[in-house]
């Protein structure tokens, strides 16, 4: 199979590229493909997927990489030909390019009453852009990744000392001043106000808010890193200190997962009793967040309906209610659902793009007999993080995170060939031969370097999911489907392929597999969220309203079947 190169000196934003390298992935004839900035960190990916030849281990930084493995020549070179015309088309138009600002400077002059710069670039020039504009007075909005950790404690100082924010890095959602920016949802504007450490956590809460009619002052993303020991919890405090401040905002919510114990005691601190606070840290002790005087949300699910009954003067305690008396209702849906199990089927395979949705359903799924591994696990004891090699198409080796093939639960001795994986892809499970259930964070780096994150391109769940359903001890598969301006344009609807193809293959060993998703979403998104759920449900998925009923009733599935087929 014949690896073709292509080396140009230009720069595309890596968003695009991958976006390219996605199309090459579905021509004819493609069996891998990279398109990326030549760094040293690319060249490393693009190494570990066998992809290296000396053009692109002699490219510079700054030049544009596209390399592609292909089943001959011909197939080869359209791929290429197919890259460049898909660049060509998405590259600035001519009459625009002149007045299309080439610096932040040049950006900030056109553009004098800008207040946020949204900053996507590089993760090692992205401190450097984001120091710029934060000594301009603007807020930035840092999108990047790979930014050094200190880098960031030295933005976040430099903005609280200039009461600005930094939101980041790696910030993929915020709502200011009612426009929605990356991921985020189309929801309406109100009384409540948020900061995050949590991407989709920002998101479940959002649309949460929108389903019972209540609405957004500010959402701040604050970055994953953010109540880490290190960066101290800075843009947590200072959104905070915003949001009292803050007259449009009447009730505040604050949501992170697991924050090192000495930062959440400081947050908690700063709470007012001015305004009511819910605090949604999950996994968290609830006793320190009522003693700080603020209001304890187990799940986002009750942090969304507990605020949007303050913002319309309600108790806050009164939807929760609520909510336990509705989850009743799961337990005849769990065993109408364990009747479909054949004995042996008790494993739970929970396959998330949201990591948040994969921090909040392991929490929720602490009470079963077996515990529950994960790639970014709650419990660092339960890290799926065995490393074995695999032969890629190619008969070269590459690493991934998996248990030993002999006692490979994902992928059992007769179908551990699979063709259709891309070599550079990751196959994840427990080094321990006894684990049961598995929840795997999809956008973690080891499955999204090089590629488009799962939100964005579902090709690598969507494989996924075929391959679980091949292990006859799968009993459910868990799903979470995000929506929003940044998601796919179909999440729903990319997936039933393969969730057919899933039960075809159950179903060819006499088995079939529960499927349980929810999804994250408002009716205004561009994907409405009555028509991704009405797509699920036509394809026989079980829909629930939000993460963490689809979690609970998942556990329950797989304990009644664990204890149905123990005791005989």
């Amino acid at each position: 199979m014949p690896i073709l190169t292509r080396i140009r000196a230009e720069y595309h934003d890596s968003i695009i590229l991958m976006q390219v390298a996605a199309a090459l992935l579905d021509l004819p004839g493609v069996e891998d493909a990279a398109v990326v900035m030549g760094t040293p960190a690319n060249q490393e990916i693009v190494a570990g997927a066998g992809l290296l030849t000396p053009e692109v281990a002699a490219a510079r930084p700054d030049d544009l990489v596209i390399v592609v493995r292909a089943a001959d020549e011909a197939a080869g070179q359209a791929a290429l030909a197919q890259a460049q015309e898909i660049l060509a088309r998405r590259g600035p138009r001519t009459e625009t390019t002149a007045a299309r600002p080439k610096s932040l400077a040049a950006a900030l002059h056109a553009a004098p009453d800008a207040n946020l710069v949204v900053i996507s670039v590089a993760g090692r020039y992205a401190g450097r852009e984001a120091r710029a504009a934060l000594d301009a007075g603007r807020h930035v909005l840092l999108f990047s990744d790979n930014v050094p950790l200190e880098d960031e404690i030295g933005l976040k100082q430099l903005a609280v000392s200039k009461g600005l924010l930094c939101m980041g890095p790696d910030a993929g959602t915020a709502i200011i001043n009612g426009v929605a920016l990356g991921f985020a949802n189309a929801v309406p504007r109100g009384r409540v106000g948020l900061v995050s450490a949590a991407g989709t956590g920002l998101q479940a809460v959002t649309t949460g808010l929108a389903r019972r009619g209540a609405g957004v002052s500010q959402a701040i993303g604050a970055g994953g890193r953010d109540l880490s020991e290190a960066v101290g919890g800075l843009m947590m405090l200072q959104g905070l200190q915003m949001l009292q401040a803050d007259p449009q905002t009447e009730v505040i919510v604050l949501i992170s997962k697991p924050p090192a114990p000495s930062v959440a005691a400081k947050v908690l601190a700063a709470i007012s009793p001015a305004k009511p606070t819910v605090v949604c840290f999950l996994g968290a002790d609830p006793g320190p967040i009522e003693a700080a005087g603020a209001l304890p949300a187990t799940t986002l699910a009750q942090a969304a309906a507990g605020a949007a009954a303050l913002a319309a003067g309600g108790d806050y305690y009164g939807p929760l209610a609520e909510m336990a008396e509705a989850s009743k209702a799961l337990i005849p849906l769990a065993e109408a659902a364990r009747g479909l199990l054949r004995p042996g089927q008790r494993s739970l395979r929970g396959l998330f793009t949201g990591g948040t949705f994969c921090y909040e359903a392991q929490a929720l799924l602490q009470g079963l007999p077996e515990p529950v591994y994960s790639n970014a696990p709650l419990d660092k004891a339960r890290k799926l993080e065995h490393v074995v090699t695999h032969p890629s198409t190619d008969g070269s080796e590459q690493q991934a995170l998996s248990r030993p093939p002999a006692q490979d639960a994902v992928n059992p001795p007769h179908t551990t060939k699979h063709p259709e994986r891309r070599p550079h892809e990751v196959r994840t499970q427990s080094k321990d031969a006894t684990v049961v259930h598995t929840i795997i964070d999809l956008g973690e780096d080891e499955f999204t370097q090089g590629r488009l994150h799962p939100m964005i391109d579902p090709a690598l769940r969507n494989r996924r999911i075929v391959e679980e359903a091949r292990d006859p001890a799968t009993a459910v598969i868990l799903l979470d489907y995000v929506l929003g301006y940044g998601a796919h344009p179909d999440p729903a609807g990319a997936s039933l392929d393969a969730l057919r193809a899933a039960q075809r293959v159950a179903a060819e060993d006499g088995r079939q597999i529960v499927f349980i998703a929810s999804v994250c979403g408002a009716e205004a998104d561009p994907q409405p969220l009555s028509e991704q759920e009405a797509k699920l449900r036509a394809a026989g998925v079980i829909v629930l309203p939000d993460n963490a009923a689809a979690a609970r009733l998942a556990g329950l599935v797989v304990a009644l079947a664990g204890n149905a087929f123990e005791n005989g």
